[in-house]
């Protein structure tokens, strides 16, 4: 089965010209790092189809850790994608 619009791991994930940490940084101020978390492993997972295997390695977790991380999401509420 061939996947279009499935980011590698090398590839990134927005279009456009890349922020620098620096110019980051700000934006997250007040945020919590599990907020941060939670929200780049959601946009990952949404941006991977919902593919866990791919979002992980995305991401440069274990299957087994990103699994884990979206079942606490899910308990707490948070709307997971479902893969296609």
């Amino acid at each position: 089965m061939i996947r279009e619009n499935v980011p590698s791991p090398a590839e990134p994930l927005i279009e456009g010209p890349a922020m620098a940490p620096d110019q980051i940084v700000p934006l997250l101020i007040g945020a919590t790092v599990g907020d941060i978390e939670r929200e780049l492993v959601l946009q990952t997972l949404a941006r991977c189809g919902g593919n866990r295997t791919h979002a992980a390695r995305v991401l440069g977790l274990s299957v087994r850790t990103l699994r884990n991380k979206i079942r606490l999401y899910s308990a707490e509420g948070m709307n997971v994608p479902a893969h296609h």
